[in-house]
C-alpha cells in the first residue's frame, strides 16, 4: 500500500446552528456554525470549558447534538452513531493496548473490519513507515518514548483511511521539545496526504504552528475564525487579543478619524493606526509585548514608565513596566539590559497596535 492512498477520502465537515446541552441547563456548545474544507487542518482553540472538546466529540459521534445539523461530506450524520461514521480520533492518552505490540496496535481497527490478513499487514507497515517507526512493529508500547507512542496512535488512525481525522489535545503529555517535533510531524503528514483534520488544543502556540485556520471558542460560542496570522494581527475582541499570543490592553482615546485611519492618544503618546470601525471617542487598544520598544527617558512621543520586574528568558528579556496607562508587559531581545527601578520610555511599533472593533 502506498502513502498516497492514505487520506484519499478526505471530506468536509459542516455544523449548522449546533448546540449541546447537558441536563436542562448546562450549555456546552451554543448554536455553533462552522465549515472545515476537505484537506484542511482546522484547530479548535480555547480555555478549558469553552466547548472545543464537546464540538470535537460531536464530529466523532461520541456526543449527540441537542439541536442543529452536522454533515461530513454530503452526508448528514447528526444522528449517526460513532461506529457508523468514517472518522478516527487520536486521544491525548494515546489509548494503546499495553499487551499488544506496536504492529498489533496499528492493525487492530483493520482486523476487526475483517480485512484480509495480507492487506492488514501491508497497511499497518505502511502506516508505521509514514510516521517514522519502521522496524518498531515488534516492540511493546512500554518500550517506546511518549513521542513514539503518540506516533503509533497517529498511525493506527491513519491506516483506517478516515474521511476526517480528529486530534484531542494530542501533545499535552509530551515535554516542550517533543511537542514541537510531533506537531511538525502531524502537520507534515496532514499536508502530504491532504487529510481533513480537526485538532483541539488550549495551547495557542501549538495552534498557530499547525493550523490552516483556527476557530477560537469561548463560553460555548465561536469568538473568531481565521488564519493564524489574521487572528494574531486582527483580533476582533479583547478575549481573542489576549488569548492568542497575549496582549497589553489599553484604554485609549480616538481624537480623529480620516478615512480608514484613526489618530489615537494613550497617555502622552499619539499614534496613527487603522480605525477598525471606531469613531472619535473612547476605544480599546491591544498591543503585543514584542511590538513595544524600550528607550531611555526623554524620548519624544512616548509613554513614561518604571521597570518593576525584569526576567531573563534565554532568547529574550521580559519586563513589567508601570506606566500611567497601567502595567505593560514588554518582550525585548536578550541584549536589552534594564534593571528593576529604571526609568524608561515606551514606544509602539507601527505594525504592533490594533484598535479593537467597537462592541
Amino acid at each position: 500500500m502506498s502513502e498516497s492512498q492514505f487520506g484519499s477520502k478526505a471530506a468536509s465537515v459542516e455544523f449548522q446552528q449546533v448546540s449541546k446541552i447537558y441536563g436542562k441547563t448546562v450549555m456546552a456548545v451554543d448554536s455553533v456554525s462552522l465549515h472545515v474544507e476537505a484537506g484542511e487542518l482546522v484547530t479548535l482553540l480555547g480555555p478549558s470549558g469553552c466547548g472545543k472538546t464537546t464540538t470535537l466529540r460531536m464530529i466523532a459521534g461520541l456526543e449527540m447534538a441537542s439541536s442543529g445539523s452536522i454533515k461530513i461530506g454530503d452526508t448528514d450524520v447528526t444522528h449517526v452513531p460513532a461506529t457508523d461514521r468514517d472518522v478516527s480520533m487520536v486521544f491525548q492518552s494515546y489509548a494503546l493496548f499495553p499487551h499488544m505490540t506496536v504492529l498489533e496496535n496499528v492493525s487492530y481497527g483493520l482486523k476487526i473490519s475483517k480485512m484480509k490478513k495480507a492487506e492488514v499487514l501491508d497497511r499497518a507497515e505502511s502506516g508505521l513507515e509514514l510516521v517514522g517507526l519502521s522496524g518498531y512493529g515488534s516492540r511493546l508500547p512500554s518500550e517506546l518514548s511518549g513521542g513514539q507512542q503518540q506516533r503509533v496512535a497517529v498511525a493506527r488512525a491513519l491506516v483506517l483511511e478516515p474521511q476526517v481525522l480528529l486530534f484531542d489535545e494530542p501533545l499535552s503529555n509530551l515535554d516542550a521539545k517533543l511537542r514541537r517535533q510531533v506537531r511538525e510531524d502531524i502537520r507534515e503528514i496532514q499536508t502530504k496526504l491532504g487529510l481533513t483534520v480537526v485538532y483541539v488544543t488550549h495551547d495557542q502556540e501549538e495552534a498557530l504552528a499547525v493550523s490552516d485556520r483556527i476557530i477560537v471558542m469561548n463560553n460555548a460560542v465561536i469568538a473568531q475564525i481565521g488564519a493564524p496570522r489574521e487572528l494574531y494581527a486582527q483580533p476582533v475582541n479583547e478575549f481573542v487579543a489576549d488569548f492568542i499570543g497575549e496582549a497589553n490592553l489599553f484604554d485609549a482615546q480616538v481624537t480623529d478619524v480620516n478615512d480608514t485611519l484613526a489618530t489615537v492618544t494613550i497617555g502622552d503618546m499619539q499614534i496613527t493606526i487603522a480605525a477598525n470601525g471606531n469613531a472619535v471617542g473612547p476605544a480599546r487598544l491591544a498591543v503585543r509585548p514584542q511590538a513595544i520598544d524600550l528607550y531611555d527617558v526623554g524620548e519624544p512621543n512616548s509613554l513614561s514608565g518604571v521597570v518593576r520586574k525584569a526576567s531573563y528568558a534565554g532568547s529574550h528579556m521580559e519586563y513589567q513596566v508601570e506606566t500611567a496607562a497601567g502595567q505593560v508587559f514588554v518582550v525585548s531581545d536578550a541584549e536589552t539590559d534594564r534593571t528593576v527601578g529604571a526609568d524608561v520610555c515606551l514606544r509602539f511599533r507601527s505594525t504592533g497596535p490594533v484598535l479593537l472593533p467597537p462592541a
